[in-house]
């Protein structure tokens, strides 16, 4: 039985860690640069994994026997763990796709290892003690520079057959309007996905014209009477309430949690729960839409919630 939980959120510049303590309290929490390069990301993980116990094992209240591990370990990655060939898939960060990511770092590290898409993470930790706390099924969405999400129900993330489950982003924007064609091609090499209309450049770009990707100060400038941003966010919360739809329709959560850059638009809250009435297959729709409780603390906290500490 370990005292603490350790969760790593892998990203493409930084790597960071977090100690969670048996109630869930953050203990510990720090990042160190990614170095870029996979043979040295490896060492760097191991060395800063060993670091972190060391530094709990000291901590008086703490005991461990020779030759136990101080802590459980997860990491949240910016893909996932082909089931098929235990390789990653899906990164965007590409260097790190068809790596053995998780059985050279368990090498690395003698020890077990849970690896988990960050966006999984991210509902995880949000459903544990966030804001789908006591929900049944979680629906945790990501939207910044680009779109994923995650799915815990009962507590447990959904990964699905493929390890695909909850790669939100990637299906076509429903019930598509005028002002949404012609379809937009994907990097993934669809055209209409549901990134391409929702992702914060994507935003950006309709509000100031293609090649901007910042949308700061968007709803400030609508309420000052900014035409450009009115019809800008009018298209976007319509088109997010279509996505949001979606998700109802065939998963019907008990909550979606937003997080990424775009989950600070107060819109979102404000306007979409009531544009959902036209697409969802229910005459009342009650799904609320809220904002994340752990910001970008929740990656590193869901990686370190894929343990159990009775394990």
């Amino acid at each position: 039985m370990a005292d603490y939980r350790l969760g790593i959120d892998l990203g493409g510049t930084k790597i960071e860690i977090a100690a969670l303590n048996r109630q869930g309290d953050l203990v510990l929490r720090e990042r160190i640069p990614n170095p870029g390069v996979y043979p040295e990301m490896v060492v760097a993980i191991r060395d800063l994994v060993s670091a972190v116990d060391h530094r709990l094992a000291a901590v008086p209240s703490h005991r461990v026997s020779a030759g136990q591990h101080t802590s459980t370990l997860g990491i949240g990655i910016p893909g996932s763990i082909s089931p098929e060939t235990g390789l990653i898939k899906n990164a965007n960060a590409t260097w790190l796709n068809n790596q053995p990511f998780g059985q050279d770092l368990e090498s690395a590290l003698a020890r077990p290892v849970r690896t988990e898409n960050d966006a999984n993470c991210f509902a995880l930790s949000e459903a544990a003690d966030g804001a789908g706390k006591g929900a049944t099924t979680v629906f945790g969405i990501i939207v910044g520079t680009g779109m994923g999400s995650g799915i815990v129900n009962r507590g447990r993330v959904l990964e699905g057959q493929h390890h695909i489950a909850g790669e939100w982003g990637h299906i076509p924007l429903p019930w598509p309007a005028q002002d949404d064609l012609p379809a937009r091609t994907c990097f993934c090499g669809n055209t209409g996905c549901m990134e391409r209309y929702l992702c914060g450049p994507a935003l950006a770009a309709d509000w100031l014209g293609e090649g901007n990707r910042n949308t700061a100060g968007i709803e400030e400038a609508a309420k000052n009477g900014d035409q450009a941003a009115i019809a800008a966010l009018n298209r976007y919360m319509e088109r997010f309430a279509r996505a949001c739809a979606l998700a109802i329709n065939f998963l019907d959560p008990n909550v979606i949690v937003v997080g990424g850059g775009i989950s600070n638009l107060k819109s979102l809250y404000e306007r979409v729960p009531g544009l959902l009435g036209k697409h969802v297959i229910t005459p009342t729709c009650t799904t609320p839409i809220v904002k994340n409780v752990h910001g970008d603390s929740s990656g590193v906290r869901g990686a370190a919630w894929l343990w159990d500490v009775t394990e």
